[in-house]
């Protein structure tokens, strides 16, 4: 899917590199029909790294996407340059006005806190409460999915006694749903988290509908309001390093972490990955894109508070 994006964002050179299809806002400007437009409010620490991953996934489709992303106000992340903040990313009041075909909420490093205790907690589920009647459907992952899940249902998170961390075996609890169209009976996900959802706490909520998980790292996927809501708990938007990237930075701080498993060649970090996850990841966004966005948002873009569940 094309996207319009920011002429002098750093993710249209990383992606360019690999002949992914990205298309700035001045080629966009010329073409006469209404784009998707989707926000990503990146909670992540490395935002340029979440950015092009999430790009990666989101291109090379037949419609026009407009990006923006958003931004928790008063917030300044560590890891990235001001500068980047500024030129490229909103605050949430700023946007708060206007509906979103889509919205893909990221993870955060704030998993093994309550989320009360999490400082940006009241305006981030203010973003939940703002979406559910100005977005057409949401993508929550991980510690998002957690933090939707906890706030709209009453779900809570569980600490796990070592971080699940790997890439791991998943199947599907409803294969027909659209989501998953051209899925594999299995498939993999990759998982970096300290905390865990439950299945007997979806399955007892009838609003919840439990669409995927796996043996190893438990729920993967669940849905609300017919694809209103989306919640994913693992990261099938990282890239191939991204696991190997942690697995250094944790041992060169002295953390206790494990290699991550099923992940590289024989159990050897020196042998690299083995990357298993990339076509069902471009599935997923696809399938969410066309069937949970495109297919059910309205051309005027403004009647999506008029939606009713998809």
């Amino acid at each position: 899917m094309p996207l319009n994006l920011h002429k002098n964002l750093p993710a249209i050179d990383l992606l360019k590199k690999e002949h992914i299809f990205v298309m700035d806002s001045l080629r966009a400007s010329t073409q006469d029909i209404r784009p998707l437009r989707v926000a990503i409010l990146n909670l992540m620490p490395l935002k340029i790294t979440t950015e092009t991953d999430l790009i990666r996934l989101l291109s090379n489709t037949p419609l026009q996407i407009e990006l923006e992303f958003m931004k928790i106000k008063g917030y300044t992340p560590k890891n990235t340059p001001l500068e980047h903040m500024l030129e490229f990313y909103k605050d949430f009041d700023e946007m708060a006005p206007h509906c979103y075909d889509g919205l893909i909420i990221t993870g955060a490093p704030v998993e093994q806190m309550p989320f009360e205790e999490v400082n940006y907690w009241n305006e981030i589920t203010a973003i939940f409460d703002w979406a559910s009647t100005h977005v057409t459907s949401t993508l929550y992952i991980c510690w998002a999915a957690q933090a939707g899940l906890y706030h709209f249902h009453g779900v809570p998170k569980y600490d796990l006694p070592e971080k699940r961390f790997g890439v791991f075996r998943h199947f599907l609890r409803e294969p027909l749903l659209p989501i998953f169209r051209g899925f594999d009976d299995e498939f993999f996900v990759p998982h970096s988290r300290h905390t865990e959802i439950r299945r007997e706490d979806i399955l007892a909520k009838p609003e919840l509908t439990l669409l995927s998980e796996s043996e190893e790292s438990g729920v993967y996927m669940a849905l609300s309001r017919g694809g209103r809501e989306i919640y994913i708990t693992g990261h099938s938007e990282y890239s191939p390093g991204t696991l190997n990237d942690e697995y250094l930075r944790d041992t060169a701080k002295g953390l206790p972490i494990n290699i991550p498993a099923h992940y590289y060649r024989n159990d050897d970090p020196a042998q690299g990955p083995v990357v298993r996850w990339r076509g069902h990841a471009n599935l997923l966004f696809t399938n969410w894109l066309n069937y949970y966005v495109y297919q059910e948002t309205p051309y005027n873009i403004d009647d999506i508070k008029l939606l009713k569940n998809l």
